[in-house]
């Protein structure tokens, strides 16, 4: 998120993670069958393997794109790991992309140069990169960070309305 101070935070349990990634595979199914899913890591690993498991997808590929710097600033984007030639050649041709989000969508603009033919699906969608995006669960606004599950840890949550003590 380019905002360093975000308006809403937006928490997602282990639980919630995994039905929205399961629903992802539900809206998924008909826009298949898919030879191979790309997840873009690190986000994309864990909804990419349930999908990929849901849809009975064996070849599961990643690409490496590092767009934050210190966890909440982003920067240049730099591929630190490409998608395998085999793919590339096919210009994604029958390949789903996995992601957890989209953001601005600048990752997903690499990718999608990289794949122009895939199906690109993430499990949360902002505005601004929505349009990138074939298939997403739920979607966000743009000024909402939202704390994964591998973010989190157990401790108390202060109320949405300030001076409020629970």
């Amino acid at each position: 998120m380019a905002d360093a101070d975000p308006q809403k935070i937006f928490p997602v349990s282990w639980d919630q993670f995994h039905r929205d990634s399961r629903a992802l595979a539900w809206r998924l199914a008909a826009a298949g069958p898919f030879t191979a899913i790309v997840c873009i890591t690190r986000g994309g690993l864990v909804p990419a393997a349930i999908v990929a498991r849901e849809l009975g997808v064996r070849v599961v590929e990643s690409v490496s794109i590092a767009s934050y710097h210190d966890y909440d600033q982003q920067g240049g984007l730099q591929v630190l790991k490409p998608v395998c030639a085999a793919i590339l050649d096919g210009k994604g041709e029958g390949v789903l992309v996995v992601d957890d989000l989209v953001d601005t969508g600048r990752t997903a603009r690499e990718v999608r140069d990289m794949l122009p033919k895939a199906h690109f699906a993430t499990v949360y969608a902002k505005p601004a990169g929505r349009p990138l995006v074939d298939t997403f669960i739920t979607e966000v606004s743009q000024d909402t960070w939202i704390y994964f599950p591998w973010d989190l840890g157990y401790a108390f949550q202060p109320p949405i309305a300030k001076g409020t003590r629970g």
